[in-house]
């Protein structure tokens, strides 16, 4: 599991989408964590936090993926941030490069992160992106374009590539 600054103060959100109930995280360095609330990835220090509702971060970051889910946006204003391994941050910079609509293997991901020999370490960091949706680890597909696995399940991965492939989003922005 991602250390997520449990030393810091950490509030929290859960948000309503198209996808179920996401759980948005922030701390003082900014938002930190974006999970579906069903998954076994939600931390579980979840339950010592605060839940704070009204937090601007924390609505703003839940505006934007609803507008994202809604069609009326394909870009974010938050970026990959400092929790991680360097290697893992490595990894979640470059699949926040990849282009709305678009995807890449994991072999190239790990290229991309300076690792081409570390296919199954970017795979195993694309799985701990602490950023769903905002950093679009759905983006990244096995070798031969097949799906491979999402924290928010596959049949949540196949909705957000069909939402990018329809060019919806890019349509409203």
């Amino acid at each position: 599991m991602v250390n997520l600054g449990e030393n810091i103060m950490t509030t929290y959100s859960i948000v309503n989408t198209s996808l179920g109930e996401l759980v948005l995280i922030v701390n003082q360095t900014g938002l930190i964590g974006v999970y579906f609330y069903d998954c076994h990835h939600v931390p579980t220090a979840l339950k010592s936090w605060a839940r704070d509702d009204k937090n601007a971060l924390l609505k703003k970051a839940g505006k934007e993926i609803n507008e994202y889910l809604d069609g009326k946006r394909n870009t974010f204003t938050f970026a990959p941030g400092s929790v991680g391994t360097d290697f893992q941050r490595k990894v979640w910079r470059e699949i926040a490069k990849i282009p709305f609509g678009k995807t890449v293997t994991y072999s190239d991901l790990a290229k991309r992160a300076g690792s081409p020999r570390a296919v199954r370490a970017a795979g195993t960091a694309t799985g701990k992106n602490p950023l769903s949706i905002i950093v679009p680890c759905h983006r990244v597909v096995g070798k031969d374009t097949s799906m491979r696995g999402y924290a928010g399940g596959l049949a949540r991965k196949r909705h957000l590539l069909k939402l990018e492939a329809s060019g919806q989003a890019s349509l409203r922005e």
